[in-house]
């Protein structure tokens, strides 16, 4: 057997004494997932015998196999930190020689790069400036650089040379061609020029040629142009000047003018019915110098092919059959928009110019000009007939008809004309240049400035109101022009001038109905709103009846809403600056016609019904009442709709503005006074009818005798009445008085009606009691009429001031029924100066002296201690 020791190993199935210790490389620490806990556990764990491991566990610990173990990794660990040190001194020789070869690399690089920038100075330098030469180089550099250079000076000098080669042949050609026309009176040179070529650069040719000719003829033969003035040319002489053989080279040179401009202008067209647009933009170029390009414009826009189609059907009638008419005619119909046959030119028109812009744009060089005019000759000719035609017909139907169709007409071609600044047209796809806008504009303004200009327009449109407002209101104002009215007073003042506004207003209406001017249509629909026959011919003797003076939100809803359309059209039709004032305008026709016409004349009528009842002499008619939430209603609509709507409208004009605010609160305050005297009367009619109630009280119903007790008098029934027939009455028209001023106002002003109202009954009630005997008995009744009147009143929407005051009234039943020693305690309890809710002194005297038993001794004994 071997020598055994730590290192050592057994053959075949021997094994070492001692464990052998775990090899390593530097691939075990070069892991990511080496970790030196688990390594030092891992050594610790190997090093341990198995047997030593699973032994008691009292057994000594060996520390040798551990320190034997660690000992090995520790060399181990020594041999590779020196090999890892030998592979990192190599990485950083490497390294080294890396940045050295970089270095040397990068400074030839540089020197390069200065060699290429030096040459191209030199080569720079020697070309500008050739006396230099040979400097920073050898003399065949210089040579070479010197050599660039006179190469650039003779092709500059060439050019010179040919330029003047030009000019001289070109004169001399100019010179034969005045030969020609001076001498033999003919241009046969230019004539075989155009026949020869014929392209664009001899036809520009050409027409500089022909324009200096001109200017020569000028100087060289004045008798031509003095002839042409009306000279008189007499031997070849023209006064002193000599002639040239006879020949009038200014007549000569015009003629080929003119035959150069024809074929110039038969070339353009031939070219654009061939799409040849680089054509058409030569012979553009030629005319504009040749005339200023006006004949070539001129050609393009008249020439047209969409005026030709049109001219034809320009004439053609409006055929829009006669159900849209009616609809354009009828203002509570919804407008049907623009006519047919307007509309289909403008959506041609719109196909049209952006088709031709694009052409224009390629056919000529001032193409914005070009544009301008098609865009004149459309709107001018094309929109403007049809149009004037349209709006013709619309005025023969009605008023309104015209109206409507101006509107919708002008907006149609608003959004052509927003269409197009879209489109771009010559500058599509981005939007149209400013001046092209500017001419768009202007073409629209100028088709409406005949129907805009002045108050034309917002006199229209008043005037069509004032029809509708007058058809509608017809029935209305012959009713309320019938019906009689309070013979004297003030009011009758007042209602003498709402008669003479009614009568005007119905006057006018017959009138326009009479007059020639009116339309059958017109006339027709005025009828209709009016809800009158045809056939009805004395006007003034129309059937009216009670329904037709009352007011209605429906009618009143009708006539804003025609303003409202008329506003809209004014809003879009008339300038920004007239704004203010045509709504102000239509505000004044508005409080005329709602106001006082309609609302201030129901409540004249509901005032009168008021005050005649004030002397009924049966029992009073209030259904008046409940018509006054109709004219509340719409006057509070009409406020709405002036506040939100017209008063906006008119902010741009403090001035108006404010003018319209103060003729606004005016007629409001009109209506809120005239309904405030409605409700008065309605407190003086029922005063008047509960004092007339109350005096028909019988004297016996508070002292009653005692064969009514004992059956004289429907026996017990006495007892078990609920009140008196005096308190049964009056409370049940109370709860009518209620119930109906309840349909006629809400909210505060019910209050305060109702207020005043229970005052006036609980005035009339302390009265009323001072009058009557009350014996024992009697005091009951008291007692149940005073809880009645008291239950009754406090059913009205009463302030709890008021309410405390009505509560008084029980107080009154009370005073008849207690005894002496109650009496003294509440005559303890008065409250100086307090009304409203206690009874004074001067009441309780009143009240007690009215009791069978008031001369008793404990009566006179409360009476003489207050």
């Amino acid at each position: 057997m071997a020598s055994l020791d730590g290192n050592s190993i057994h053959s075949g199935t021997t094994r070492a004494l001692f464990p052998r210790g775990p090899g390593f490389t530097l691939e075990n620490f070069s892991n990511k997932d080496f970790i030196v806990r688990d390594f030092i556990e891992e050594l610790s764990e190997s090093a341990v015998p198995s047997h030593r491991r699973s032994g008691p566990a009292n057994q000594a610990f060996d520390p040798k196999p551990l320190i034997r173990t660690f000992e090995n990794v520790l060399a181990q660990l020594a041999t590779l930190s020196e090999e890892l040190g030998e592979q990192e001194t190599e990485l950083l020789t490497s390294v080294r020689r890396a940045e050295i070869q970089h270095d040397q690399t990068l400074g030839e690089l540089g020197r390069k790069l200065d060699q290429s920038i030096d040459s191209f100075e030199s080569l720079d330098v020697s070309l500008n400036n050739p006396t230099q030469n040979g400097v920073n180089g050898n003399d065949r550099s210089g040579r070479h650089d010197g050599g660039g250079n006179i190469a650039v000076q003779i092709g500059e000098r060439l050019e010179e040379l040919d330029k003047q080669r030009r000019r001289a042949l070109d004169a001399s050609f100019l010179i034969q061609c005045w030969t020609e026309v001076s001498e033999a009176g003919q241009l046969t040179s230019l004539e075989e020029m155009i026949r020869r070529r014929g392209g664009g650069k001899d036809m520009v040719r050409c027409a500089i040629i022909a324009r200096q000719l001109m200017r020569m003829s000028q100087r060289l033969d004045p008798s031509s142009w003095a002839q042409t003035n009306g000279a008189k040319k007499t031997n070849g002489t023209l006064n002193g000047v000599t002639g040239n053989r006879g020949h009038n080279t200014r007549e000569i040179i015009e003629k080929f003018s003119e035959t150069l401009e024809k074929d110039l202008l038969k070339q353009f067209d031939d070219s654009y019915r061939r799409q040849n647009f680089d054509d058409m933009l030569e012979c553009a170029k030629v005319l504009h110098d040749f005339n200023g390009g006006a004949s070539v414009v001129a050609l393009f826009v008249n020439q047209h092919q969409f005026f030709i189609d049109r001219s034809q059907l320009i004439t053609d009638e409006v055929t829009t059959d006669n159900e849209t008419w009616e609809r354009l005619a009828d203002p509570d119909s919804e407008p049907p928009g623009v006519e047919p046959s307007l509309q289909s030119l403008i959506d041609e028109i719109k196909v049209v110019m952006q088709d031709e812009s694009f052409i224009i744009k390629r056919a000529f060089p001032y193409y914005e000009v070009v544009l301008t005019k098609f865009i004149q000759r459309i709107f001018q000719q094309s929109i403007q007939q049809r149009l004037e035609m349209v709006l013709e017909k619309a005025d023969s139907i009605s008023s309104l008809a015209f109206l409507r169709s101006l509107h919708a007409s002008r907006s149609y071609i608003n959004n052509l004309i927003e269409d197009l600044k879209a489109h771009g047209l010559t500058e599509h796809p981005e939007a149209c240049s400013a001046q092209t806008a500017l001419s768009l504009d202007h073409q629209l303004d100028e088709l409406f400035v005949p129907y805009l200009v002045g108050n034309s327009y917002i006199d229209r449109e008043r005037k069509s109101l004032e029809e509708l407002y007058s058809s509608l209101l017809f029935k209305f104002t012959i009713y309320h022009s019938r019906r009689k009215r309070a013979p004297t007073g003030f009011m009758a003042s007042l209602a003498q001038q709402g008669t003479h506004l009614l009568s005007s207003a119905k006057d006018t209406y017959i009138d326009r109905l009479d007059s020639s001017e009116l339309t059958p249509t017109q006339k027709a629909m005025m009828l209709r709103v009016a809800g009158v026959r045809d056939s009805d011919k004395n006007k003034n003797e129309i059937e009216v009846v009670d329904e037709d003076g009352v007011l209605s939100i429906e009618n009143a809803k009708r006539m804003l809403k025609w303003l409202a359309e008329g506003v809209r059209r004014a809003l879009e039709l008339d300038g920004s600056t007239d704004t203010a004032k045509d709504v102000q305008a239509l505000l004044n026709l508005l409080l005329v016609s709602m106001g006082q016409v309609y609302i201030e004349t129901a409540l004249d009528a509901t005032a009168d019904q008021a005050a005649a009842q004030e002397t009924a002499r049966t029992e009073p008619d209030l259904a008046y009442l409940p018509s006054l939430r109709t004219a509340i209603t719409i006057t509070n609509i009409m406020s709405h709709f002036i506040t939100t709507v017209l008063f906006r409208l008119a902010e741009s004009n403090t001035t108006v503005k404010r003018a319209m605010e103060t003729q606004t609160k005016s007629a409001i305050e009109r209506i809120e006074s005239k309904t405030s005297t409605v409700m008065r009367s309605t407190i003086a009619v029922a005063q008047n009818w509960i004092t007339k109630l109350l005096a028909g009280q019988k004297k016996l119903d508070f002292r009653p005798k005692d064969s009514d007790l004992d059956g004289g008098r429907s026996g017990s029934g006495y007892f078990e009445a609920l009140a008196t027939p005096t308190c049964l009455s009056i409370c049940t028209f109370l709860s009518r008085i209620a119930a109906l001023s309840a349909m006629a106002i809400d909210g505060q002003n019910l209050e305060v009606f109702s207020c005043e109202l229970a005052l006036s009954v609980r005035d009339l009630l302390f009265e009323h009691f001072k009058k009557f005997q009350v014996n024992a008995t009697g005091g009951l009744m008291v007692t149940k009429d005073m809880s009645r009147y008291v239950s009754t009143l406090k059913e009205l929407p009463l302030s709890k001031e008021v309410e405390g005051s009505v509560e008084v009234l029980s107080e009154i039943g009370n005073l008849f029924i207690i005894g002496p020693e109650a009496l003294r305690e509440r005559s303890r309890n008065f409250q100086p100066g307090v009304v409203a809710k206690k009874l004074q002194k001067a009441d309780f005297r009143a009240f007690i002296t009215r009791r069978d038993d008031a001369g008793s001794a404990g009566i006179q004994s409360v009476l003489a201690g207050l």
